[in-house]
């Protein structure tokens, strides 16, 4: 039997629903990775998200190669959904209440699932892993990158599925599974090794496809009806899917469990085992998450390190933004500190050259800017002639040197927006309890959100917390001068 493995809660759970598919819980990113993204690309709440406001789990659509042949549009091939009552005798139904039947049904969902995720790993290995492997299109070193441990996943749920079907009746029904849950559910220790590489595992496949030999490859895989048009990534984040579904499955099987059923008791221990399991899968992944971005910054001089990034262990949010020049930017936001950077490659790998000093969040104030509102000049006016440049931006302001600067950011969409300031208003939220103060509104919000008060420069106020997710955006900073501002007006920097 596996060793006892504690956890804390992940992301937020999908519906349950039969007629619509589960499709994210709160949040295993931010990932990656969802990762919030080029939708935001929030860290901390990874399981959800898979690597990003993200939602990279969609069919990756390739362009066609030159060199490689164009095959015939293939049928792809769906995997029919199972209900137990279609499965199983129907006569057994007159014998079983509405309830009971729902019971059943639910029981035997978790069962078709672990079948499914089982095929579905070993179709990973089987059409990507060992084809790329024999035909040298990656290294063995870059697959064992890639693939993880996805290898150690599939007898574990092997032995679940076993389980199951042990305890199934030769009538199809199924009178207990929570004992056997509780003793299987400790096993899941080996998904936090799987899910906290995700974030690197996802780089480096992003990285080969560069290579036409892997791209080729993929996309003939893609093209092919066992894929079910699911790229490779889809089947890598597979697993991480599966696990934040459990806590809504095995409430699905308490929900129609009768009160004075022996097995609610166990299925109430399965439910508080498997929420602490994913929470803390979801926060190691988080760290992971952050300590691989941390590690993929290049500072220009040692000026520009800073001990809030070195000491941050969560990353609530990071990807592109614009400035109001339109010069892209990589940001991030950490726990304690805002890093503004410029992607670059170096070597072939992608990098983060730090663009601007970072930003403590215990200085940081923010605006929400009204469509219009900026001058792509950097000066503040009503009037722009182009008003579709000027929408979806946002102020950041600080205090460096005694002199109270900003950099305005505008994001790709207005939801996007959205989830950088509530990225950070949870980030100033968090200092709350280590800070004193009071918010006021800003004069300028049309949307009501809560920016800390100015009058007290690097103290920072309680906000009120808002959901927070992956944000990916671009940013530019304008200006390399920094004028006097005898005035207190902040300057764009």
């Amino acid at each position: 039997m596996c060793a006892h493995y504690r956890v804390k809660g992940i992301v937020n759970e999908p519906t349950n629903k039969r007629a619509k598919p589960l499709s994210r819980v709160t949040s295993l990113a931010n990932l990656i990775p969802p990762v919030k993204a080029a939708p935001l690309k929030r860290i901390g709440q990874t399981l959800q998200r898979s690597i990003s406001f993200r939602s990279e789990s969609r069919a990756e659509i390739m362009p066609p190669r030159p060199w490689s042949k164009q095959a015939p549009p293939a049928i792809t091939k769906r995997r029919d959904s199972k209900l137990w009552s279609e499965t199983f005798d129907v006569g057994l139904g007159q014998m079983l209440s509405s309830k009971e039947i729902k019971r059943q049904e639910a029981i035997f969902e978790l069962s078709q699932g672990e079948q499914d995720l089982i095929e579905d790993l070993k179709l990973a290995k089987k059409a990507y892993h060992d084809p790329m492997l024999k035909l040298s299109i990656m290294t063995e070193h870059e697959l064992n990158q890639i693939f993880g441990t996805l290898d150690s996943l599939i007898p574990l749920h092997e032995d679940l599925l076993s389980r199951l079907r042990e305890a199934r009746k030769p009538d199809g029904s199924t009178d207990h599974v929570g004992h056997i849950l509780v003793d299987w559910l400790p096993c899941l220790d080996s998904y936090n090794s799987y899910c906290s590489n995700q974030v690197a595992a996802k780089a480096l496949l992003d990285h080969k496809k560069q290579d036409h030999r892997v791209q080729d490859f993929l996309q003939r895989c893609l093209e092919s009806p066992f894929s079910r048009k699911l790229d490779l990534w889809n089947f890598l984040d597979i697993p991480r899917s599966r696990l934040v579904k459990y806590p809504l499955l095995l409430r699905e099987i308490l929900k129609h469990t009768p009160n004075d059923h022996p097995d609610r008791q166990h299925l109430d221990e399965a439910i508080n085992m498997i929420q602490s399991i994913v929470a803390e899968i979801n926060t190691q992944t988080g760290e992971s998450e952050c300590r691989y971005y941390k590690e993929r910054l290049l500072y220009l001089e040692d000026g520009q390190r800073d001990l809030l990034i070195d000491s941050s262990r969560i990353l609530s949010c990071h990807g592109e933004l614009k400035n109001n020049r339109g010069a892209k930017l990589h940001v991030f936001l950490f726990q304690d500190v805002l890093v503004i950077t410029r992607a670059i490659t170096h070597n072939e790998q992608l990098w983060y050259q730090l663009y601007r000093q970072p930003v403590p969040v215990r200085n940081l104030d923010w605006e929400d800017l009204q469509d219009g509102e900026i001058r792509l000049g950097g000066s503040i006016r009503g009037a722009f002639s182009n008003v579709e440049r000027t929408k979806n931006f946002f102020r950041v302001t600080f205090r460096s040197g005694g002199q109270l600067q900003s950099h305005c950011f505008q994001a790709s969409d207005a939801f996007n927006k959205q989830q950088w300031l509530n990225c950070i208003r949870q980030a100033k939220g968090a200092l709350g309890s280590e800070c004193t103060g009071e918010l006021r509104r800003s004069p300028r919000s049309p949307s009501g959100l809560a920016v800390p008060s100015r009058d007290r420069a690097g103290e920072c106020m309680d906000q009120s917390d808002s959901d927070s997710s992956d944000c990916s955006m671009d940013t530019s900073d304008t200006g390399a001068n920094r004028p006097a501002n005898p005035t207190g007006t902040p300057v764009e920097v």
